[in-house]
């Protein structure tokens, strides 16, 4: 199938990457001096836990002079990006082209879907720390690549969605089709929404979190009132999402830091909106207190 990935950063830079290294038809949607970089000399990725780097020609264009069909669109901005990209989905998209939101905020999908009526947009989520190093370079953090992605209802189900996962798994990216996007995409807000949330309260990289104290013991917290609002919201964890996302955790480079962390300190748009403040207006939606996010909403709101 033919792909086209809007984003060349962490999430879909490492994606277009593994697929087109893989054989897949990819074309990444890219700007600047990203952009230029890798037309003129491929992209490479720098991987942390070994210090190796990779370079591959890869197909990169802007959505301007993008002008094929793809059968699947991978939506891989920020949050605060996700509008910009509806109208050049509206332009490229056959009506049989598959949307799948690949964010970090909850909830994408349903949201992209009213913009989008007439096509398929599933919801998705990824397991991935990496960012740009430089123009055309990616550096990831951990070994751990999974994309997480399915319908909000049983009767959206196509089975072009099987086809995506075995492109994945070919790919060396873990593809798991979910029969319950919406508990499963709750779980990765619950380790992206505490680790971004403590990263920047604490001001915090990887090794903080990875031994005992005042920050690993706020992540977990944050982790359990996600888990209440999950109770609340009528979609359960099935598993402890604190020992799981600190197994998650303990893969990363002691370095590593979170997209949102790096985006705030650089003085750039984030998403703080959507993985610190929303979740405080949850608890208040669904009447589930969440102090320590409360605590930590009210002092990024004085200081930054």
């Amino acid at each position: 199938m033919k792909y086209a990935i809007i984003g060349a950063g962490g999430t879909g830079g490492i994606l277009g990457f593994y697929m087109t290294k893989a054989g897949k038809d990819v074309t990444l949607i890219a700007r600047g001096r990203h952009l230029a970089a890798m037309q003129e000399s491929g992209l490479a990725v720098e991987k942390m836990w070994d210090g190796t780097t990779e370079t591959i020609p890869v197909k990169a264009t802007d959505m301007d002079h993008y002008s094929e069909r793809p059968d699947v669109i991978l939506v891989c901005v920020k949050g605060y990006s996700l509008e910009d990209t509806i109208p050049f989905i509206q332009r490229v998209a056959n009506p049989s082209t598959i949307v799948i939101p690949v964010l970090n905020i909850y909830g994408t999908g349903a949201k992209m879907q009213e913009k989008l009526p007439n096509l398929l947009v599933t919801d998705g989520c990824i397991y991935v720390s990496a960012n740009i190093k430089e123009p055309g370079v990616l550096i990831q953090h951990g070994k751990i690549l999974r994309v997480v992605y399915g319908v909000r209802e049983k009767e959206e189900y196509d089975p072009r969605l099987e086809e995506i996962k075995q492109d994945f798994d070919v790919s060396g990216i873990d593809g798991v089709l979910s029969e319950n996007i919406r508990r499963d995409a709750l779980e990765k807000f619950s380790y992206v929404s505490p680790i971004g949330a403590a990263g920047l309260y604490y001001h915090a990289t990887a090794a903080d979190f990875q031994r005992e104290g005042e920050e690993r013991e706020a992540f977990k917290t944050m982790i359990r009132e996600i888990a209440a609002l999950a109770e609340a919201m009528g979609v359960p964890f099935e598993r402890d999402m604190v020992d799981v996302n600190l197994k998650i955790l303990s893969t990363l480079a002691p370095e590593a830091t979170t997209s949102m962390q790096r985006d705030v300190m650089d003085g750039k748009s984030s998403e703080i909106d959507g993985l610190v403040y929303e979740v405080v207006c949850m608890g208040e939606r669904y009447h589930v207190p969440v102090p320590m996010y409360e605590k930590v909403a009210e002092k990024l709101k004085e200081t930054l």
